[in-house]
Parts: C-alpha cells; sequence; structure tokens
C-alpha cells in the first residue's frame, strides 16, 4: 500500500517501522466510550490539571473513524455490548483498546446477567487500568504502557504477519473460564 511494502526488510525498514512508531505513540486520539462513573475519572484526564495535552492525546473524538484509541470506562450492558463493538470496528487501523476500571475489566461488583464481566469479551484489549474508580494518574500511566507497546509494533507486512501470529496464539489459548490463578 505505502513505502513499506516497497522497502525491502532489515535495516532500513527498520529505521522506517522506529519513525511510524514514534509518529503513532506521539498522537493518539481517543474514541470515549464513557458509560458509567469512571467517565468522569477520564474526564479529568483531560482537564489541565493532568493535561493529557502534553503527550499529544488531547483531540478526544466523537467520531470512531478519526480516532485511533478507545478507552471504556465503566460497566458495560449487555445492550450496550454490541454497540461499543460496532464503534470499535468503523476505527481505522491500527488501533487500540482501554479497558478503565473495574467494571469495564471484570464486571465489577455487578456479577449478574445484565453485565458483561469483562469487556474483552467482545473487544482486544491492550491495557487494563484496576480500581473503582481508578484516577487519572493510573490513566496516565497506562498511555505511557501503551506508548510503548505502540512504539514497537510492526509496519506494513510484518504487521500483518505479526497480527496472523497474534490471531493463532489467541484462538490455542485455553478459555478464560478454564484458567485457574489466584482468584479461582
Amino acid at each position: 500500500m505505502g513505502i513499506e511494502d516497497k522497502l525491502p526488510s532489515g535495516i532500513l525498514l527498520t529505521t522506517v517501522e522506529g519513525v511510524f512508531g514514534w509518529l503513532r505513540k506521539a498522537s493518539f486520539w481517543p474514541a470515549t466510550m464513557g458509560l458509567a462513573c469512571c467517565a468522569i475519572e477520564m474526564m479529568a484526564y483531560g482537564t489541565p490539571r493532568y493535561d493529557s495535552g502534553r503527550w499529544g492525546q488531547e483531540v478526544f473524538r466523537a467520531s470512531p473513524r478519526q480516532a485511533d484509541l478507545m478507552i471504556v470506562s465503566g460497566r458495560v450492558s449487555q445492550k450496550m455490548a454490541p454497540v461499543i463493538r460496532q464503534v470499535y470496528d468503523q476505527m481505522p487501523n491500527p488501533k487500540w483498546v482501554i479497558s478503565m476500571g473495574a467494571c469495564a475489566s471484570s464486571g465489577g461488583m455487578f456479577n449478574n446477567y445484565a453485565i458483561v464481566q469483562g469487556c474483552d469479551h467482545f473487544l482486544p484489549v491492550d491495557m487494563y487500568i484496576p480500581g473503582c474508580p481508578p484516577r487519572p494518574d493510573m490513566l496516565i500511566e497506562a498511555m505511557f504502557k501503551l506508548r510503548e507497546k505502540v512504539q514497537n509494533r510492526p509496519i506494513g507486512p510484518n504487521e500483518v504477519r505479526a497480527i496472523e501470529e497474534a490471531e493463532q496464539l489467541a484462538l490455542a489459548a485455553p478459555a478464560k473460564i478454564e484458567m485457574k490463578g489466584l482468584m479461582r
């Protein structure tokens, strides 16, 4: 499609990948999905006290076609899950997801039929932020960790190969209900 397809893999492509990674990490445009009380903390992240604009994230987009990061904050109901997935599908690639708060990450205290027990049931989540509600400082920390992840992401054919490998690993992984851990 672009210059990354025309260049052979090697030192030059690594340099181009580094430049593209730096550009991607320096300008996230989040699509907000504020569903409950965590959305207030997400809004505080954009205020002058926490100033998300220092890291190139001041432009919260209302249109999914102009966003590359979705911040799901708050509890996700069964009725809202397909809408969130539709917004995610409308976002252009590459795109990332942050699950903000205990309710978005695991259903929180709402262990019932009406609330999805974690938005990772219908979205590929890149970062989880624990807490009820998590402070904007925690969102800032998650943004820095996501920036490190984005910096090292490949581009072009290497990106397609990495996505295919990740999908194969996800298909081979056991279901979350079968995983045994400290909380089970």
